[in-house]
């Protein structure tokens, strides 16, 4: 995810709003106790997604991919009024992010729905949605874009992280960006939505729904 020069990044940040006390501390246990902590969304992502959801004033949102619970918590922060149902197949990750929801003071607006995220979202009703989030397992990328656009009502808004996948989109060789790369030609492609892919942190691929 070294695609931007680190000081441009650092100088982005220093003039963009900051991440609250309470996510900087999740963010500092998240490096020190996760495997795989650049999973992490970030403050660059959040404040993108959070300028979203308030031109949106989105009401209810849907994620895929709690991870710690970061950007469901960034969401939520200064939205009080949004609903939040997040999806999370690890367990590890699962009690994790609600024991930060609940220290949040969130747990009545985040709700944690633990397994496969394919399966929870049959669940949901077609139109329920003001945004989607998602930044889930790549390999079902494109089936979650397609789940998401039932889901998501008519001027409602989707964002996929990580649709840059470090540069490997551009000449895809592996499975994941082998999928990220079919996603971003099938969005690009769907006269459902105006959409674009920024260079911001990994990608962002956002996609408003006509």
């Amino acid at each position: 995810m070294k695609l931007i020069d680190e000081n441009i990044n650092a100088y982005c940040d220093s003039v963009s709003e900051t991440d609250s006390s309470f996510l900087k501390n999740l963010k500092i246990y998240t490096n020190k106790n996760e495997e795989l902590p650049q999973m992490i969304s970030g403050n660059m992502v959040g404040n993108v997604l959070q300028v979203l959801i308030k031109s949106l004033n989105a009401k209810r949102i849907l994620e895929l991919g709690t991870f710690t619970g970061f950007s469901s918590i960034k969401m939520a922060e200064e939205n009080p009024s949004c609903i939040i149902d997040t999806c999370e197949l690890m367990e590890k990750h699962v009690k994790t992010a609600r024991h930060f929801i609940s220290k949040a003071n969130l747990k009545n607006q985040i709700f944690v729905h633990h397994g496969p995220a394919l399966d929870t979202l049959e669940t949901f009703r077609v139109n329920t949605y003001d945004f989607a989030f998602i930044d889930a397992d790549k390999i079902n990328y494109l089936e979650y874009y397609k789940r998401c656009m039932a889901l998501v009502k008519p001027n409602g808004i989707i964002v996929l992280d990580n649709m840059l996948w470090s540069g490997d989109v551009i000449n895809p060789q592996d499975d994941n960006s082998l999928m990220l790369n079919k996603t971003a030609k099938y969005i690009n492609e769907d006269k459902r939505v105006f959409n674009v892919l920024m260079p911001i942190r990994d990608g962002l691929m956002v996609c408003y729904k006509k």
